[in-house]
């Protein structure tokens, strides 16, 4: 059995645009335990077969600087007790402490970036740890190996350069199919910002961004993974412009499907 825990973290502070992703953590529970789905997942191991879900509740973050190394603390823990850490955002900043933690306990990771934004910002608006760059704090700590990109739509010039910069791998929507994605070197990290689906999929997230991905080319893209995943984060779910649950819905989805991967990957 494949212990996967789930670490919530209610913080917005880094956000960019809209406050509201705080409150995501708790939406994502509620659509987790409803029971308008049956929670199996397509990909990998029937859901609580062959692993399983520890909510470890929210992580009391006081909005403030000393939020990452709560974060970095927590995710530690969950390593050192044999369990996989799955951080349900939040905002987009919460990876770079979250990243942390799991490179040290298994070296750089090659990370799987699902975003319509690259997230590569120097700093964003004189914030060196905003949302829009967590990416660009990760490849400057060397903490990750690798990382591809997926469901790119809004790269400017600065944030190109950042990507002949590090060396980042980013597969461009125009043209999109599953299969131009690459099969990763683990250990993979998944990192799953919910505005990488198109707003039609996916409307409950502070930035829309038309032309996006579907659940299904995302959950192809898993399936192709074959490399151990050693950890996750699902973010930037906004619940005040959700319509109907239905991105809530969707976040709890991706939240099985990642588990289950992580399960089968795991061996």
């Amino acid at each position: 059995m494949h212990h996967i825990r789930l670490i919530g973290l209610p913080t917005d502070i880094n956000s960019s645009f809209l406050r509201g992703p705080a409150a995501g953590p708790r939406a994502i529970r509620a659509a987790l335990h409803s029971d308008h789905a049956s929670g199996t997942p397509q990909i990998g191991q029937g859901f609580g077969e062959d692993f399983s879900l520890e909510d470890a509740g929210d992580l009391p973050l006081a909005e403030g600087p000393s939020d990452f190394d709560t974060i970095r603390a927590a995710v530690s823990l969950a390593l050192e007790e044999g369990a996989v850490p799955f951080c349900l955002g939040g905002d987009h900043s919460i990876s770079y402490p979250a990243v942390a933690a799991v490179a040290a306990a298994h070296g750089p990771v090659s990370i799987l970036h699902f975003d319509a934004h690259p997230d590569l910002y120097d700093d964003y608006e004189g914030n060196a740890f905003s949302h829009a760059s967590p990416f660009a704090r990760i490849l400057e700590a060397g903490l990750a190996k690798d990382l591809v990109q997926v469901g790119i739509r809004t790269l400017n010039r600065h944030q190109a350069d950042q990507v002949r910069r590090f060396g980042v791998r980013s597969i461009p929507m125009l043209g999109f199919d599953p299969g131009k994605v690459p099969v990763l070197e683990g250990p993979i990290y998944v990192s799953f910002d919910l505005d990488g689906l198109d707003p039609a999929v996916a409307p409950g997230v502070s930035h829309h961004e038309p032309g996006g991905l579907t659940v299904r080319e995302v959950l192809q893209v898993l399936d192709r993974q074959i490399a151990p995943v050693v950890g996750a984060d699902l973010v930037e779910l906004n619940p005040d412009r959700d319509v109907n649950g239905i991105t809530a819905t969707v976040a709890a989805k991706l939240v099985r499907e990642i588990s289950a991967l992580i399960a089968r990957n795991r061996g």
